[in-house]
C-alpha cells in the first residue's frame, strides 16, 4: 500500500491497539500534522466537553487540508471517517491490548493531556471493560462505518508484526521517494 497517496488519515482500534505508536511514525514518514483525539477531549479532572463543544472542535480540526487522527471517540467517528482519505483499523488481539495498557498505566504520554495521569483505578479498570468488549461495541460501529462508506480506502492491521513490516516498507518508500538512486 502506498500511504504517500493520502493526506488525512484516520487510525482507529482498540485501547492498546497501538494507534498512537503507528499515528507518531506515520507522521514522522509522511509528514502529515498529527492529532491525539485524547489531547483534544480530555480537560483536567477527567472532565469531558459537551457534546456540541466536542463536534464543534472536531469540525475544525478536520477542515484542515492534511492531518492524521488519533482515536476512537466512537460517538462522533462518523464525522472524521467520512472527511478522511483512508481509514486504517487496527484489529489487535485483545490480550496484546490489555497488556499494553498495563505497561502504559502510569506512565507519561503524548497522546493524553500531560495534566492527566492513568492510574490504577476505578477509571482504570472501567477503560480494561471497555477493551475487553471492543469486538461487541466499538469495532461493530467501526465496521458499520465501513459497510456504510464502501468507497472509502479501509486498511486493516491485525498484528504488530504486520504493522512493523508496513512502518519499514513505508520508510524505505520515503527514501525512495527522496533518493532515487536507492
Amino acid at each position: 500500500m502506498n500511504i504517500f497517496g493520502y493526506n488525512r488519515i484516520i487510525i482507529v482500534g482498540n485501547n492498546g491497539s497501538g494507534k498512537s505508536f503507528l499515528s507518531k511514525e506515520l507522521s514522522v514518514i509522511t509528514g502529515l500534522p498529527l492529532v491525539h483525539l485524547d489531547v483534544e477531549f480530555w480537560r483536567p479532572n477527567w472532565e469531558k466537553p459537551r457534546k456540541e463543544e466536542w463536534i464543534k472542535k472536531q469540525a475544525a480540526l478536520i477542515s484542515k487540508e492534511k492531518w492524521i487522527i488519533d482515536g476512537n471517540h466512537t460517538d462522533t467517528m462518523e464525522l472524521r471517517f467520512k472527511a478522511a482519505d483512508i481509514v486504517i483499523f487496527l484489529d489487535i488481539n485483545r490480550f496484546v491490548c490489555l497488556l499494553s495498557v498495563f505497561i502504559r498505566c502510569g506512565k507519561k504520554r503524548s497522546d493524553m493531556p500531560q495534566y492527566l495521569e492513568e492510574k490504577l483505578d476505578m477509571g482504570f479498570f472501567q477503560l480494561c471493560k471497555g477493551l475487553w468488549r471492543f469486538s461487541k461495541t466499538r469495532k461493530r460501529t467501526i465496521m458499520d462505518l465501513h459497510k456504510k462508506y464502501p468507497d472509502k480506502p479501509f486498511f486493516v492491521i491485525e498484528s504488530r508484526k504486520k504493522m512493523k513490516k508496513l512502518l519499514n516498507q513505508w520508510r524505505d518508500e520515503k527514501a525512495k521517494y527522496i533518493n532515487p538512486a536507492l
